[in-house]
């Protein structure tokens, strides 16, 4: 399998689950800025819609969106990384996931744009706050986002979630979802791909 991915982006998520997985893969670095491949090439030709993740499977198909890629990585390791499929408990985890992407993944992006109004970005960051809420009972009461593990939800919200570091959003309202940040980022998983990811930002 071949993973499509930009660093400290959405696709951070599927990285961490191919190695929470144990799965054989390789990485291409996109660049955002200009959607182009290491060898030069448009990205467009591998996704249209410009962004990342990519998952390319052995037979040369591609799947694109984080939570459907996850899905596809937990299936392929069954009992591991997430509940099993039909089971109530994989609805919830899909329950978690659109909220992760439609919630949160959106709710952040007017902060990565550097033309946005600085009283827009008060908004953004209030309407994120309301978000926060919600979560911070959730990890308040156990240590991840469905209870004792599933790693692919935490995952992809931890990669969101980080976006507050780097964007300069104050968690300080929320204790639970900073010690959180902090379970999941103690992972070797998680550290192991940061790393790598970190490795081959700087050899760019």
């Amino acid at each position: 399998m071949k993973l499509y991915y930009a660093p400290a982006a959405c696709s951070l998520a599927p990285h961490i689950a191919l190695s929470e997985a144990g799965l054989a893969h390789e990485l291409v670095r996109v660049d955002l800025r200009t959607h182009t491949l290491p060898d030069g090439s448009d990205y467009a030709a591998v996704n249209p819609k410009g962004y990342v993740p990519v998952l390319e499977l052995d037979d040369g198909s591609r799947l694109t969106e984080a939570a459907v890629i996850l899905q596809y990585i937990a299936d392929r390791n069954p009992g591991t990384l997430a509940p099993a499929f039909g089971s109530i408990e994989r609805y919830r985890l899909m329950e978690w996931l659109n909220f992760i992407a439609t919630e949160l993944h959106k709710g952040f992006g007017p902060l990565w744009k550097p033309n946005t109004p600085e009283a827009y970005k008060s908004i953004v960051i209030e309407n994120l706050g309301k978000r926060f809420d919600h979560i911070e009972p959730v990890l308040a009461k156990q240590p991840f986002l469905m209870g004792d593990t599933c790693p692919i939800a935490d995952a992809s919200m931890f990669t969101i979630l980080s976006w507050a570091k780097l964007l300069k959003v104050d968690l300080a309202r929320w204790p639970a979802i900073t010690s959180y940040l902090q379970r999941v980022g103690a992972r070797p998983s998680v550290q192991t791909v940061q790393r790598t990811e970190s490795q081959q930002k700087a050899a760019a």
